[in-house]
């Protein structure tokens, strides 16, 4: 039982890494491979914590919605200059 109590302890130490903090992912060698790129990013992913899964996650989430409300934005403010060049 004590063991399993501190085994939480650990990862979320690890959860404020700062590979979490700054991005999910980094490529390690601008001049790898595809291959290599790829077999380092399965062998982050699978040693990563469930922590920085779920930190991930969310920044993944909220970029992809950042992103369509600035999607959303201009082309308001594009359909809004159309109509005033049009009129």
């Amino acid at each position: 039982m004590d063991t399993q109590k501190s085994q939480p302890d650990k990862q979320s130490s690890s959860a404020a890494a700062p590979l979490v903090s700054t991005s999910c992912r980094k490529k390690k060698n601008e001049e790898a491979t595809f291959l290599e790129d790829l077999r380092d990013h399965i062998d982050e992913f699978i040693n990563a914590s469930m922590e920085e899964h779920k930190t991930c996650f969310k920044k993944t989430i909220q970029k992809m919605f950042g992103m369509s409300k600035v999607v959303a934005e201009r082309s308001a403010a594009e359909s809004k200059e159309a109509e005033t060049v049009s009129k």
